[in-house]
């Protein structure tokens, strides 16, 4: 429901006046080689409920806060098939904050020109309630709110985007071609955003802990502002020969943030953690008011060529090149941070990625077809390195983070018989990840591997569509492994290999895991009978994980199954439905804390209907449900302590988060003339969230200044659209 108008074809109005003023009529002695179309659409929309309740359903349509809206847009084309010119012009959502505006004209085969304009607005479902001064800026003043929670005023987070595109292209010769794009886009507001800490801690020992007297705990909500522009541009030069092809180019990004930093103020009271308000302890209102860096200027430069050459008329090769150098160098000063090392005034970071792939395809007998790719990328980071903390009494720097993948793919295909094929392939990837830089802190608790190679072998039967049925069904086996495991020294800087069997508190990332894989997918297309059709797909999967711990990710599963049919009642009615039901499940271990089995259940549903009760009526519907279900089945490990049982047993453990959407959606057509009709479209929408992480049972998320975070559970949102088209041929 984003374009409203593209959805619902809304038609003429004074802008319909306008673009034909500008383009100008067809010809009526040349009606047969010119032709031109114009189509205006206007109406109007009401919406029930308030913004609580169309916190999903406004969510980037932009019908969040008022009950009616204007619906206005515009379509012309003029095309000359005997000069092989065309005009094309459309308009959307054009009373409305998501309009979108979008201009084409070429003449085929000798030149393009392009213009585009669009706004969008995202509203955040999630409301905050907050007393505090100037959020959404760089220097919000934070304020403990000491009525009762949730009662303050609603702050409106949103984000707002406007974007500006130009194209141009021009064929220089018959096989020649230079092209231009240009885009701009402005974003500005607010998003959710925070900070906090719990003292003492490894970045700030010297702030005191929570006692019966001060608090040494915060948790705020303190909105991220946003005033950035991001800007793209791209040029290429393409030949098109009998046998070879060539397209080379440059492409560059420049993303620039008005907002260096964040500068919070922050009360000397607040809650601790039972929610009792208590002085700051001693260091942590400093703590708390320093500076927040904000994403700050960065430029990406990249040169590329490619292409393929015809080696013969049954093999083919194809090529590609790319350099590409980012950079950010935004001086620490004007963003208004402080503490950088001595005579450093900006990160200085470059990172230049070279990448290059070879491909090869080839028949080399009728029924055989053989294909083999390899792809290098080389990743290096040149940013200069300096000291910017302390770790214990060792100064560190920051780290260098060197990246080098390979990629290789050997794929074969035989046909036989009249409608089979069978497909065997391999693929390997092996990354390197460079020695980790040894006068760098390792902060956290995640361990780290320097290498990684995986292999992987597929096998698939196919078997064409013939008189009524299609399918296929496929294998796929993966293995992963790598280099020994590292983990943070015990000087603070540095690393050092883990001895197995590893008992500490290190994660174990499962991207980086030693991995077997197994899949197996099945696709079925039955056309029945020439008026009933039915597609069935299913995916079944499991993934085991190895590391030198027991305390970490062990297994997951995966598995998808889906159903989509079709029927045709008669040349004026037609019905369809489906079905889907998606699964995933984990089980992963803490020491000393809880085993977890998490299982994710999505199921969905829909069915609908088409019909033409008249030549001057069409109808249609559909009604649909979703049902995603996230469950977290926790027990204890043998070691975790009184505390960590005793939580789980008076709470049960970690509440599911469920979330449910039925829509139902009706329309109707009718055709007042050849050139104008009426339309009306009705949606009904009732959605409920649950979510643990931001309120449960209805009593929403508490910040340590009383400021809260919801969002209405049950949603129920109708909308009523009627709109007229009309249209000059």
């Amino acid at each position: 429901m984003n374009s409203f108008v593209r959805q619902f074809r809304f038609a003429p109005t004074a802008v319909a006046v306008a673009v034909l003023s500008a383009f100008g009529p067809a010809q009526a002695e040349d009606e047969e080689a010119q032709i031109a179309e114009i189509s205006v659409t206007a109406g109007a929309a009401g919406v029930t409920g308030d913004a609580a309740d169309r916190a999903l359903f406004g969510q980037y349509n932009g019908m969040r806060d008022s009950k009616a809206y204007g619906l206005l847009g515009v379509d012309y084309i003029r095309r000359n098939n005997a000069t092989g010119s065309l005009v094309e012009f459309y308009g959307s959502n054009l009373a409305m904050d998501t309009r979108e505006l979008g201009l084409l004209w070429a003449k085929q085969g000798n030149w393009r020109l392009a213009a585009s304009y669009g706004e969008l607005v995202r509203r955040d479902p999630y409301t905050l309630n907050s007393v505090g001064i100037g959020l959404g800026t760089t220097t919000p003043q934070l304020q403990y709110w000491g009525g009762v929670p949730g009662t303050g005023p609603n702050f409106d987070l949103e984000t707002k985007r406007k974007a500006i595109g130009l194209g141009a292209a021009k064929w220089i010769t018959s096989t020649l071609e230079l092209s231009l794009d240009a885009k701009s886009e402005n974003k500005d507001g607010s998003r959710l955003f925070g900070l906090g800490i719990t003292c003492p801690s490894t970045v700030a020992p010297a702030c005191g802990p929570t006692t019966a007297t001060s608090t040494g705990f915060a948790v705020l909500a303190v909105p991220e502002p946003i005033n950035s522009n991001h800007s793209q541009v791209e040029t290429r030069l393409t030949y098109a020969g009998a046998r070879l092809r060539l397209n080379g180019g440059y492409y560059g990004s420049f993303y620039s943030n008005s907002n260096g930093s964040l500068n919070p103020g922050v009360p000397a009271t607040l809650n601790n953690p039972v929610g009792a308000p208590l002085p700051l302890s001693a260091g942590l209102q400093t703590i708390l008011t320093q500076p927040v860096a904000l994403p700050p200027d960065n430029q990406v430069h990249q040169f590329d060529v490619g292409g393929n050459f015809v080696i013969t008329p049954t093999s083919r090769a194809t090529f590609k090149v790319a350099h590409a150098r980012a950079s950010q160098d935004q001086d620490f000063a004007g963003a208004g941070l402080t503490g950088a090392p001595a005579g450093v005034t900006n990160l200085n970071g470059k990172v230049n990625t070279t990448t290059a792939q070879l491909g090869l395809s080839a028949r080399p007998l009728p029924q055989l077809t053989v294909i083999a790719e390899s792809k290098f990328e080389d990743r290096e980071d040149k940013t200069p390195l300096a000291n910017y903390g302390v770790e214990g009494t060792a100064l560190f720097t920051n780290r260098a983070f060197d990246y080098v993948r390979v990629r290789n793919k050997l794929q074969g295909t035989y046909r036989f018989a009249r409608s089979y094929a069978a497909t065997v392939g391999f693929d390997q990837e092996s990354i390197d990840r460079g020695s980790y830089t040894a006068t760098s802190a390792s902060r956290g608790v995640s361990a780290l591997r320097q290498d990684t190679d995986e292999t992987a072998w597929r096998a698939e039967l196919r078997r064409q569509m013939t008189t009524n049925f299609s399918g296929s069904i496929a294998y796929i086996s993966a293995k992963r492994d790598g280099s020994a495991w590292l983990r943070p020294s015990n000087t603070g800087r540095g690393v050092i290999e883990v001895v197995t069997p590893f008992v500490g508190d290190e994660i174990f990332m499962p991207t980086q895991m030693d991995r077997q894989r197994d899949k197996i997918r099945l696709n079925g297309n039955w056309q029945a009978t020439e008026s009933f059709s039915l597609q069935i797909s299913a995916e079944q999967g499991k993934d085991e994980y190895t590391a030198p711990t027991a305390y970490a990710l062990r297994d997951t599963k995966v598995s998808f199954y889906s159903l989509d049919a079709n029927y045709v009642l008669s040349e004026e009615w037609s019905l369809n439905g489906y079905l889907s039901q998606g699964n995933q499940k984990l089980n992963q271990a803490r020491p000393a804390g809880y085993v977890l089995a998490f299982d994710n259940k999505s199921t969905s549903a829909g069915f609908g209907v088409v019909g033409k009760p008249s030549e001057t009526i069409d109808v249609g519907g559909g009604l649909s449900f979703i049902n995603d279900k996230n469950v977290y089945a926790q027990s204890l490990d043998p070691g975790a302590g009184a505390s960590s049982a005793a939580l789980l047993a008076a709470s049960g453990g970690l509440p599911d988060i469920v979330f449910r959407r039925t829509e139902l959606r009706l329309y109707g057509r009718y055709a007042l003339s050849d050139n104008s009709a009426l339309r009306l479209d009705a949606i009904h929408q009732r959605a409920k969230y649950d979510d643990w992480s931001y309120g449960y049972g209805g009593v929403p998320f508490l910040y340590s200044d009383n400021s809260t975070v919801s969002q209405l559970q049950l949603q129920n949102v109708t909308f009523l659209g009627i709109t007229y088209t009309y249209t000059w041929r």
